[in-house]
């Protein structure tokens, strides 16, 4: 039996508004009590059947275990994949064409294009099929019709001019991609996401009275396209705009997006007042005037001064070179630590460097492609637009990639770990009593002064906000300083 839950003042509102049967978005903050309060509106909704939807199935497993029996839990694609023809479902387990075999079927051989810094590189046939195949993903999660040169995405290593031109050259294969995927007479694997946009372009029906929606922010433009036609089913959205940090893959601002009127959640039960007065900080770098509010009854403190240095239970980098590089340290300083990355992705660092020691190009991991050789790689991180990948080419210097090697055998088990070191992109929706942040975010200087771009505030919000009781910020001090002097200017 589902254990009643008294409803906030906040929470008690949205309850008050949910009978007369319109959509409504509700903007929550982190630890704001979104899951919950989609199961207090479940539970007003006990007559009617319901469908509760999040963006993973991570997500969607979890929930299942706290909503009434008149909601059924899962995720589009999840409803996608039951609905299209099982011929068509069934290729997603098809092993995948290599990239350069496809851009080899398509009649496509090396190209050379101009760099940022200058320097002509060749892009290979498995560079140009990876490309397609990316393509055809940005496509499948937008709300558009057909391909279009938009949905290519191009190394921001490549000159603006060449990207655009690659852009409009690749469209085309794209769509035949788009056409071999979605032929009846098809062999080919095909990725989720293509069943996910046939079943959006039959103009799906979802069988419903009410659908929960579930951290609307992540979501694609197919998945609110296909949402705005329900018209039959009442719609409740729930998400923080604050924590969409996908942009990478091309996921858009999905909140704004959303037309319904709008509720707050912004009382976290995460932590205390000193970390939502950080995470308010941030907010209103965003320009946003609603604050976080955390819970009184929860000691939270900041730590500036680095040589406090307090124990934590995790350790946020923006990149994943400078999560290895704080794994390396602290296997260096004895400690135990774990990492949220599997050791073939370690591995595939020192193959990479490897390879471009010996002359040889290597397309994985992606941080290295486009380099033909270590030194193009050494100089590139030496440089503004490249500082990301300094930490992994001081450690291949300085200790080789044997070394790397031998880190991805010494991940200890997170349970059993003194700490965890992750992307802030994958400890997203996880927390820890304590957190360090370190200072690998992106920043520009314009004018004589520093700015931020919102999506790295999205990172730093979605940073900050995993930690209970204590945040580390002692590496940041000065930038947060910096950037909260100009808000006040």
């Amino acid at each position: 039996m589902v254990q009643a839950l008294k409803p906030t003042t906040e929470q008690q509102a949205i309850l008050d508004a949910v009978p007369c049967g319109s959509n409504m978005k509700i903007k929550a903050y982190a630890g704001a009590g979104k899951t919950s309060t989609l199961r207090l509106v479940a539970n007003q909704l006990g007559g009617q059947h319901g469908v509760y939807l999040a963006f993973n199935r991570e997500i969607a497993d979890h929930a299942r275990r706290g909503f009434p029996r008149n909601v059924s839990t899962g995720t589009i694609h999840s409803l996608a994949y039951r609905s299209v023809p099982p011929a068509l479902a069934k290729r997603v387990n098809i092993p995948e064409e290599p990239p350069h075999e496809l851009a080899s079927r398509h009649g496509l051989g090396p190209v050379e294009v101009p760099l940022v810094t200058g320097k002509t590189v060749e892009l290979t046939a498995f560079e140009l099929g990876r490309m397609i195949v990316d393509g055809l993903g940005r496509f499948c999660r937008s709300a558009d019709d057909v391909p279009l040169a938009s949905h290519v995405p191009v190394d921001e290593k490549i000159d603006e001019r060449a990207a655009a031109w690659l852009r409009e050259g690749l469209r085309p294969y794209v769509a035949r991609l788009w056409g071999e995927s979605t032929d009846p007479r098809g062999r080919s694997a095909i990725i989720p996401d293509v069943y996910l946009k046939v079943w959006a372009q039959s103009d799906p029906r979802i069988e419903s009275d009410f659908i929960l929606f579930d951290e609307a922010q992540d979501s694609d433009e197919v998945m609110l396209w296909i949402l705005s036609r329900q018209s039959h089913a009442q719609i409740v959205y729930v998400g923080d705009p604050y924590q969409q940090i996908y942009e990478w893959r091309g996921a858009v601002n999905a909140m704004a997006q959303i037309e319904a009127p709008e509720h707050a959640l912004t009382e976290s039960f995460r932590f205390g007042p000193t970390i939502a007065a950080l995470a308010s900080r941030l907010l209103g770098l965003m320009g946003e005037q609603v604050p976080v509010r955390g819970q009184d009854s929860i000691n939270s403190i900041g730590v500036e001064d680095p040589l406090d240095a307090p124990p934590v239970d995790a350790i946020l980098c923006r990149k994943n070179v400078s999560a290895i590089w704080h794994f390396a340290s602290g296997i260096e300083a004895g400690h135990k630590p774990s990492i949220r990355m599997s050791p073939a992705e370690i591995v595939a660092y020192a193959d990479g460097a490897d390879a471009l020691l010996a002359g040889r190009r290597a397309f994985r991991p992606a941080a290295f492609s486009l380099f033909e050789t270590w030194k193009d790689a050494q100089s590139f991180a030496r440089s503004t637009a490249g500082a990301d990948l300094l930490p992994i080419v001081r450690i291949v210097d300085e200790l080789g990639t044997g070394y790397l090697r031998s880190l991805a055998l010494r991940v200890t088990p997170e349970a059993g770990a003194d700490y965890v070191i992750s992307t802030v992109h994958r400890a997203k929706g996880l927390e820890w009593k304590r957190v360090k942040v370190t200072n690998d975010f992106l920043y520009r200087t314009v004018d004589g002064r520093l700015t931020v771009d919102d999506d790295e505030l999205r990172l730093l919000y979605v940073a900050f906000t995993r930690a209970r009781h204590l945040l580390d910020v002692s590496e940041l001090r000065e930038i947060l300083l910096r950037l909260f002097a100009s808000q006040r200017a």
